[in-house]
Order: C-alpha cells, then structure tokens, then sequence
C-alpha cells in the first residue's frame, strides 16, 4: 500500500493531540520486509520527545481525562473500537506492508484490536473494590485507581493486538498513556493515534513516539514520572526495562519469550490435533512468543504422526504479504539471520519436512522456508533456546512424567497444550505444566481476548488480556473509616 494512501504522518511523533515533527528532526527507513525495499520515512524520536509525551500524559490525568467518570471511558474505548473496524481493510494493507504478515492475518489482528477496544470498554465501569469487615467502630472499604502514567513498549511483531491488550486494558481504568512502537513496525501504532484522535479522546491521553530502543526506549523505561511500564518483547531488553524502572521503584509488566510444547500422547485424536500442531509453530513466520516450537510425541505414535506433520509442512507456501499465502517473511535481515544462525547449529538433526518458497518471491525479502526437524534430544539449542522463526522440533517420549519433564526442561513458561482424551491426565499435566496458559486439546482458544496472558520463569510476570489485567493497570488502596 503507498503511504500516500495512509491518513496520518507516518515521520512525526503524536504527543498532546497533535502530530510533531521528533526535537531532532531526524527520521528513520521504514522497510517492507516483502520486498527489502525502503517505502517511507518514521520519527526519530528521542528524550526530549519522551519528556514531552510525558508531561502531556501527567496534564491529562490531571485535566479532563482524570475527571471523566469510568463509563465515559468505556464509551470513548467502544467508540474507537468502531471506527476500527471500520478502517479494517486499511490497517490490515498497512500492517502487511509494515509487518510482512499475510493480509489474512493482517485482518484478524485489526479485528482483534477492535475486540480489546470493546472488551475493555465494557469493563470500565465494572472494576469494584470491596468492604472488609473489621473491627467495631470501623468501615474499611478498597478502591481501584489508576496507577498515573503508563509506558508502553509494543514489540514488532503483532502490534495492534498488543496495543490492543495494553493500552486499552490502562485506559480503561483511567491511566495516560506514551506508547513507544518497535522501530520495524510504527505505522499502526500510529493509526491508533489517529483513531484516538478521530474519536476525541482528550489530548496527551494517548502519545506515540517512535523511534530506537537505546534512545526513545530507554528514555521511557528510564523516566521519572512514569507510573508502571508494560514491554513485551525479548529476556534481554526486558531485563533492562526491569533494572531502568527499579531504579523509580516502578512497577513493569513484562510478557518475554517462550518455548511453548504441545504434548501429544497415544490416544490423541491426531485429526483434530494436527492444524493446531503445525499452525501454532508457523503463524506469523514464527516470530510469536507463543509459538508452539516444540512437539512433544508418544513414541508409539511419533512415527505416524511425524508424516503426516511433514505432509503438512511440504504444503506450506512462503510469499509477499500481499500474496496472501500461509507464511510471509521474516521481520528483518537481521531476524532472518538469526534463524538461519539457528538451523545452522541444527545441522546434525533429521529434516523430517520443510515448505516451498513461492517462486516469484522477490529475492530482496527476507523468507526462509518453515523446517520441521525430527527425533531433537529436549536439550539440543534448538530444542531449548528461543528461534523466532518458522521452525518446530519433534521431541519423542516414553510416559506421562517423561513428558512433563520435557515440557518443564527449558527457561520459559508461557504458553503449554496437552492432547489426550484422558480425562485425568489432562488434571495432572495441567497442574504440573510450568505455564501461564494451558489449553487442553486445543491451542489457543481462537485467541482469547478474555483469557488472562503471561508467563512464568524467563517469559515474564505479570497478567495482560482479559479482566485481570484491569488490577494490573491499577493500584489498591484500603480506606479505614473510624465512626465509633
């Protein structure tokens, strides 16, 4: 999609309700990763920016925003829901140019952001506190209030949903926010603001700035008046994030990275099992932090379940994202390099299956085939370490605690998936699962706005996604009454 074609600026910062060229003047390429070719220029924002956005957030609460009652909120929340799905075909053309992901999932991730809109402006007015009974002579009653100014760092890879999940989650209870989009992919972020200004949200209540994560990142992560900070993205930036806000004694939200299996025992029905397998490890070429990369399979089945997982993979096609194919490209160069780094390392293990790259692919894009590698020892580098790419590794098992063990064998623990019809297994491997989520006999559950998201060990803490993040964005406070 040409820029011209986009509404909004796409090389100015929006701070205050209104769209300003970064202190420095300077911009960034924007890159289609279709095509590696560069179609636009985005703000480079810096510090002073930040401090701007800041002090804009901080006017806000304090002004009309602070003021408005929750289910005002709630209103101006379903109001820009709507106008999003009105300009689905739009963000979904300019996601796919940005991101590199297929316009079908472009799509699906405008309609998501439509659906978080909505979700939390339903539940702004429904976040209660609660009496406590005490001692005689006292009332003591709880209060829900928003922590002040929130920080949104939004990684590259599904910036409307994660938008979606964060912010709308912060305005619903009454927090400014500064959202600071990943350098790749801006140009969506950016329609958020425009869409917020379209709906007249008040101004400073939601800013955008873009630019390097050393600069207009760190100057976020690092900044005085910030109130709680929400980054998802990788175990190292987070845990710089964590020590730049331990610094102000600010809380953060970090949902990491993750290594996510999906058991496969015996008496699975493979039918039902086999597009959540493969599509959970290949959606978005991979860069999911929830990817099923790992396939953890009953030995008495493995071999009849790795063909027809490796049929699958050889029908899989890789192209533009306007192709509209099952895989689009890599983010970058640089992630491509990565995940070939990746399977380099991997040369010793069986190829069971890999995709085709379409051949009309513009070679200047950055693809790399989906690759299914098979019998992986649990503790091979790719069988432990994060790829972030379109790659999933078959791991064999003798028993149920094997399994678990298997599962449990790395530093993460976001997302798990148990397929058996046996009711008690599925108790047992869900209580014993290290994750924050853990679907049985399915994977995903069709995206779930409603259900709570995050991690455990090296994936994070914290809960973003349905109502639980709400007490995230908000901070307690008791009210002691005495009457006598």
């Amino acid at each position: 999609m040409p820029l011209s074609a986009l509404w909004y600026p796409t090389d100015k910062c929006f701070i205050d309700g209104a769209w300003q060229t970064p202190a420095s003047g300077a911009t960034l390429p924007l890159e289609n990763p279709s095509t590696g070719q560069i179609i636009g220029q985005i703000a480079r924002g810096n510090a002073d920016d930040i401090d701007a956005a800041v002090s804009a957030a901080q006017a806000a609460r304090l002004g009309e925003w602070g003021r408005m009652p929750a289910f005002e909120r709630g209103r101006m929340l379903a109001h820009m829901g709507r106008i999003v799905l009105a300009h689905v075909d739009a963000l979904a053309e300019i996601e796919a140019a940005d991101v590199g992901k297929p316009l079908k999932q472009a799509r699906a991730d405008a309609v998501a952001l439509a659906r978080y809109l909505e979700y939390y402006g339903g539940a702004a007015d429904k976040v209660m506190g609660e009496t406590i009974p005490y001692l005689d002579g006292y009332t003591v009653y709880t209060l829900r209030e928003p922590h002040g100014v929130t920080a949104h760092i939004v990684p590259w890879n599904y910036p409307m949903q994660i938008i979606g999940r964060s912010v709308g989650a912060a305005l619903a209870m009454g927090n400014a926010c500064v959202l600071k989009p990943a350098e790749e992919a801006c140009l969506t972020a950016l329609a958020f603001a425009a869409i917020a200004d379209e709906a007249g949200v008040p101004k400073g209540v939601i800013n955008v700035v873009p630019g390097l994560g050393h600069e207009a990142g760190a100057a976020l992560s690092s900044h005085a008046r910030i109130n709680h900070i929400s980054f998802t993205g990788s175990v190292p930036v987070g845990t710089l994030i964590q020590k730049a806000a331990a610094d102000n004694v600010v809380p953060v939200t970090l949902e990491l990275g993750g290594k996510s299996p999906q058991l496969v025992f015996d008496d699975a029905d493979l039918e039902a099992a086999l597009p959540f397998l493969v599509n959970a490890g290949i959606q978005n070429a991979g860069q999911t932090c929830s990817a099923s990369s790992r396939l953890i399979v009953h030995r008495r089945i493995h071999d009849q379940l790795l063909e027809r997982l490796a049929a699958r993979y050889r029908a899989l096609r890789v192209g533009p994202a306007m192709a509209d194919l099952d895989i689009g490209p890599l983010i970058s160069g640089t992630q491509k390099g990565i995940v070939a780094g990746f399977l380099a390392a991997g040369g010793d293990l069986e190829i069971a299956a890999r995709g085709e790259i379409a051949a009309d692919t513009p070679a200047s894009g950055h693809y790399i085939a989906p690759t299914l590698l098979a019998g992986v020892p649990h503790d091979h580098l790719l069988a432990r370490d994060e790829i972030f790419g379109p790659v999933q590794v078959v791991i064999p098992f003798e028993s149920e605690d094997e399994a678990i063990a298997i599962a449990n064998s790395t530093d993460f623990g976001l997302v798990a998936s148990v397929w058996t019809r046996d009711g008690g297994r599925q108790m047992r491997a869900a209580k014993a699962i290290r994750a924050g989520q853990v679907f049985l006999n399915n994977y995903g559950a069709g995206g779930g706005v409603e259900l709570p998201f995050g991690g455990i060990g090296k994936s994070g803490h914290g809960r973003e996604k349905g109502f639980e993040a709400l007490y995230g964005f908000s901070t307690l406070k008791t009210v002691a009454a005495f009457h006598g």
